[in-house]
């Protein structure tokens, strides 16, 4: 039997001859498409000289890492003063003063100068901070009430009466006697708002800064490396485009200096990008943001 061997034509040939010629080109482009980043970082103490950043991670964003924390704070609001007032456990009438004044902190000295007469009778809290701090005997001419409490029930207009008497004539003594309403700040720390508000706005604090690193390295992280001993890194076969050096929400220290970056850069084809991290391009750590 007779075997047919097929002959290839003179188009095939000229395929299988180019194709590797082709083939480690087209390669060749895109590895010269991406670029290089070279990275040092020194911090300078008080009154010292430079110090580079040993061993220390940098992570290179795709977007800026205040940014990144923003996004967070946006999704995680705390309620605004307003709302914050609304929700408190406290009579109608403080929860108007403290919306009518710029102060929330009732311990803060100095109460004394933002309350008047009117809100002592007209705010249950104040009355009764009022009364302890004046109790005793202490004040000389101070009202004292002649209803009771049991009177609310039993003889209501009785005790409406006499009450309203009562809160006439101690506003009449401390607008006569002012500075009775120095002290009352101290009988108020059980509907003081102010502890409250700062553990609502530290929790929130708390939940960005342990969210926010993870969603960088979740979402945003295109590379990262450490430095070495001479605090040098290199990042290679970056894509084009623009970046953020950062450290996250951890802070490099050199003496009494502790600093974060976030810092822009941007990566061109085929081309290798320096920057040096120092102190003029940092973020003081013990006032950065999250």
């Amino acid at each position: 039997m007779t075997v047919m061997t097929k002959i290839p034509s003179a188009a095939t040939i000229l395929v299988l001859v180019c194709f590797p010629l082709f083939g480690p080109r087209a390669g060749a482009q895109t590895a010269s498409s991406n670029g290089t980043l070279e990275l040092t970082a020194r911090i300078t103490p008080t009154s010292a000289r430079p110090e580079p950043v040993r061993q220390f991670t940098f992570y290179l964003l795709t977007k800026s890492y205040e940014e990144i924390a923003k996004e967070i704070e946006e999704t995680d609001k705390i309620p605004t003063r307003e709302q914050f007032i609304n929700d408190l456990k406290v009579s109608k009438e403080l929860k108007d003063w403290l919306k009518a004044h710029d102060v929330l902190d009732l311990a803060t000295p100095g109460l004394d100068k933002e309350v008047t007469a009117d809100d002592i009778v007209r705010t249950p809290e104040f009355l009764l901070a009022y009364q302890r701090s004046n109790s005793g005997g202490v004040t000389n001419g101070l009202p004292t009430p002649k209803y009771t409490e049991a009177e609310k029930t039993e003889k209501p207009e009785r005790y409406e009466k006499q009450k309203q008497e009562y809160l006439a004539a101690l506003k009449k003594f401390i607008a006569a006697r002012p500075e009775t309403l120095s002290g009352i700040e101290l009988e108020l720390d059980s509907v003081n708002p102010q502890n409250k508000w700062v553990r609502l706005q530290s929790d929130h604090t708390r939940r960005v800064l342990r969210l926010a690193p993870d969603v960088a390295q979740t979402k945003y992280l295109a590379a990262k490396a450490d430095t070495d001993l001479d605090g040098r890194a290199v990042l290679f076969g970056l894509a084009a485009g623009n970046y953020w050096i950062s450290t996250l929400n951890l802070d490099a220290a050199a003496g009494d200096t502790r600093l974060r970056w976030d810092v822009a850069i941007t990566i061109k084809p085929g081309l290798t990008a320096r920057i040096e991290l120092t102190n003029l391009n940092a973020t003081d750590a013990h006032a950065s943001a999250p």
